[in-house]
Protein backbone atom coordinates (compact mmCIF):
# COMPACT_ATOMS: atom_id res chain seq x y z
CA UNK A 1 0.00 0.00 0.00
CA UNK A 2 1.44 3.39 -0.49
CA UNK A 3 2.09 6.34 2.17
CA UNK A 4 0.51 8.44 2.95
CA UNK A 5 -2.47 6.49 2.49
CA UNK A 6 -4.95 6.85 -0.98
CA UNK A 7 -8.57 8.02 -0.45
CA UNK A 8 -9.83 4.48 -1.33
CA UNK A 9 -7.81 3.27 1.20
CA UNK A 10 -9.05 5.68 3.92
CA UNK A 11 -12.57 5.08 2.64
CA UNK A 12 -12.62 1.24 3.78
CA UNK A 13 -10.13 1.94 7.01
CA UNK A 14 -10.21 5.77 8.11
CA UNK A 15 -6.77 5.01 10.41
CA UNK A 16 -5.30 4.60 7.49
CA UNK A 17 -3.00 1.88 9.83
CA UNK A 18 -1.91 -1.63 8.39
CA UNK A 19 -2.84 -4.26 8.85
CA UNK A 20 -6.72 -4.52 7.65
CA UNK A 21 -8.90 -6.91 7.15
CA UNK A 22 -11.91 -7.10 5.04
CA UNK A 23 -13.86 -10.03 4.81
CA UNK A 24 -16.09 -11.51 2.39
CA UNK A 25 -18.70 -12.09 5.27
CA UNK A 26 -18.84 -8.22 5.90
CA UNK A 27 -16.33 -7.68 8.33
CA UNK A 28 -13.90 -4.70 8.36
CA UNK A 29 -11.38 -5.14 11.01
CA UNK A 30 -7.90 -3.19 11.75
CA UNK A 31 -6.38 -4.72 14.94
CA UNK A 32 -4.09 -7.39 14.52
CA UNK A 33 -5.03 -9.57 17.16
CA UNK A 34 -8.75 -9.05 16.39
CA UNK A 35 -8.46 -10.45 12.90
CA UNK A 36 -6.39 -13.74 13.83
CA UNK A 37 -9.21 -14.01 16.48
CA UNK A 38 -12.01 -13.60 14.09
CA UNK A 39 -10.40 -15.73 11.22
CA UNK A 40 -9.89 -18.33 13.83
CA UNK A 41 -13.47 -18.51 15.39
CA UNK A 42 -15.02 -17.79 11.80
CA UNK A 43 -13.08 -20.56 9.77
CA UNK A 44 -12.16 -22.94 12.71
CA UNK A 45 -11.84 -24.52 14.70
CA UNK A 46 -8.30 -24.42 14.13
CA UNK A 47 -5.29 -26.31 16.39
CA UNK A 48 -4.22 -22.14 16.25
CA UNK A 49 -7.42 -21.89 18.73
CA UNK A 50 -7.64 -24.12 21.46
CA UNK A 51 -11.53 -24.77 22.19
CA UNK A 52 -13.61 -23.38 25.07
CA UNK A 53 -13.27 -27.11 27.32
CA UNK A 54 -9.31 -26.93 26.56
CA UNK A 55 -7.35 -26.21 29.45
CA UNK A 56 -4.85 -24.20 27.16
CA UNK A 57 -7.21 -21.47 25.82
CA UNK A 58 -6.39 -18.89 28.85
CA UNK A 59 -2.85 -19.15 28.09
CA UNK A 60 -3.35 -19.22 24.30
CA UNK A 61 -5.66 -15.68 24.73
CA UNK A 62 -3.08 -14.36 27.29
CA UNK A 63 -0.08 -14.54 25.45
CA UNK A 64 -1.69 -13.27 22.03
CA UNK A 65 -2.84 -10.44 23.57
CA UNK A 66 0.51 -10.15 25.18
CA UNK A 67 2.54 -10.13 21.99
CA UNK A 68 0.81 -7.41 20.55
CA UNK A 69 -0.22 -5.44 23.73
CA UNK A 70 3.12 -5.59 25.69
CA UNK A 71 5.52 -5.93 23.28
CA UNK A 72 4.34 -4.68 19.52
CA UNK A 73 2.80 -2.01 20.66
CA UNK A 74 5.35 -0.73 23.03
CA UNK A 75 7.62 -0.69 19.90
CA UNK A 76 5.99 1.77 17.65
CA UNK A 77 7.52 4.82 19.41
CA UNK A 78 10.77 3.11 19.04
CA UNK A 79 10.47 2.50 15.06
CA UNK A 80 9.53 5.91 14.77
CA UNK A 81 12.41 7.26 16.81
CA UNK A 82 14.96 4.80 15.05
CA UNK A 83 14.06 5.32 11.42
CA UNK A 84 12.97 9.04 11.46
CA UNK A 85 13.58 11.21 14.71
CA UNK A 86 16.67 13.47 14.16
CA UNK A 87 20.05 11.99 15.27
CA UNK A 88 19.80 13.79 18.78
CA UNK A 89 16.08 12.25 19.58
CA UNK A 90 17.17 9.12 18.30
CA UNK A 91 18.33 7.37 22.46
CA UNK A 92 16.23 10.17 24.49
CA UNK A 93 14.73 9.50 27.68
CA UNK A 94 11.18 7.64 26.68
CA UNK A 95 12.84 5.55 24.14
CA UNK A 96 15.27 4.14 26.43
CA UNK A 97 12.26 3.89 28.75
CA UNK A 98 10.31 1.77 26.31
CA UNK A 99 13.07 -0.57 25.46
CA UNK A 100 13.54 -1.01 28.99
CA UNK A 101 9.91 -2.08 28.96
CA UNK A 102 10.26 -4.13 26.35
CA UNK A 103 13.82 -5.83 27.74
CA UNK A 104 11.58 -6.50 30.69
CA UNK A 105 8.66 -8.27 28.60
CA UNK A 106 11.05 -9.55 26.35
CA UNK A 107 12.02 -11.74 29.56
CA UNK A 108 8.94 -12.53 30.45
CA UNK A 109 7.99 -14.01 27.15
CA UNK A 110 11.40 -16.13 27.75
CA UNK A 111 9.94 -17.53 31.34
CA UNK A 112 6.63 -17.87 29.75
CA UNK A 113 7.76 -19.98 27.25
CA UNK A 114 9.01 -22.42 30.05
CA UNK A 115 11.21 -25.41 28.77
CA UNK A 116 8.18 -26.48 26.04
CA UNK A 117 8.81 -25.73 22.05
CA UNK A 118 5.72 -23.31 21.94
CA UNK A 119 4.13 -20.78 24.24
CA UNK A 120 1.04 -23.60 24.69
CA UNK A 121 2.69 -26.84 24.41
CA UNK A 122 3.27 -29.07 21.65
CA UNK A 123 1.33 -27.28 19.28
CA UNK A 124 1.83 -23.62 17.56
CA UNK A 125 -1.05 -21.32 18.57
CA UNK A 126 -1.92 -17.97 17.46
CA UNK A 127 0.05 -17.02 20.96
CA UNK A 128 3.10 -17.84 19.03
CA UNK A 129 2.13 -16.01 16.12
CA UNK A 130 1.68 -12.91 17.81
CA UNK A 131 4.66 -13.08 19.95
CA UNK A 132 6.82 -14.06 17.47
CA UNK A 133 6.16 -11.48 15.10
CA UNK A 134 7.05 -8.76 17.88
CA UNK A 135 10.24 -10.56 18.80
CA UNK A 136 10.90 -10.47 14.99
CA UNK A 137 10.57 -6.31 14.85
CA UNK A 138 12.42 -6.04 18.52
CA UNK A 139 15.22 -8.52 17.28
CA UNK A 140 15.28 -7.66 13.30
CA UNK A 141 13.89 -3.99 12.93
CA UNK A 142 15.70 -2.40 15.58
CA UNK A 143 18.59 -4.38 16.09
CA UNK A 144 17.69 -5.49 20.07
CA UNK A 145 19.31 -8.92 21.11
CA UNK A 146 17.05 -12.05 22.41
CA UNK A 147 18.15 -14.50 25.05
CA UNK A 148 19.13 -18.05 23.61
CA UNK A 149 15.59 -19.57 24.50
CA UNK A 150 13.58 -17.22 22.41
CA UNK A 151 16.89 -17.02 19.69
CA UNK A 152 15.97 -21.03 19.86
CA UNK A 153 12.45 -20.61 19.79
CA UNK A 154 12.46 -18.54 16.63
CA UNK A 155 14.26 -21.00 15.04
CA UNK A 156 12.06 -23.67 15.53
CA UNK A 157 9.25 -21.78 14.10
CA UNK A 158 10.99 -20.97 11.18
CA UNK A 159 12.19 -24.32 10.36
CA UNK A 160 7.98 -25.52 10.35
CA UNK A 161 7.26 -26.26 6.68
CA UNK A 162 4.15 -23.83 6.63
CA UNK A 163 6.81 -20.92 7.86
CA UNK A 164 9.08 -21.95 4.96
CA UNK A 165 5.90 -21.88 2.42
CA UNK A 166 5.36 -18.28 3.90
CA UNK A 167 8.73 -17.16 3.27
CA UNK A 168 9.18 -18.48 -0.53
CA UNK A 169 5.66 -17.26 -1.59
CA UNK A 170 7.02 -13.33 -0.44
CA UNK A 171 10.73 -13.93 -1.62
Amino acid sequence: MSFPPSAAYLALNPLGSVPFLEDDGGAALNESIAMMLYLAQKYGPTPLLPGKDDPMLGRVLQMTVFGEAAISAEMNSLLAAHFAAPQAEKRNWSVRTQEARIERSVAYAADMLGGGPFFAGADVTLADISVSCALGIWNGALGKALPDKLVAYRQRLAARPAYQRALAAHS
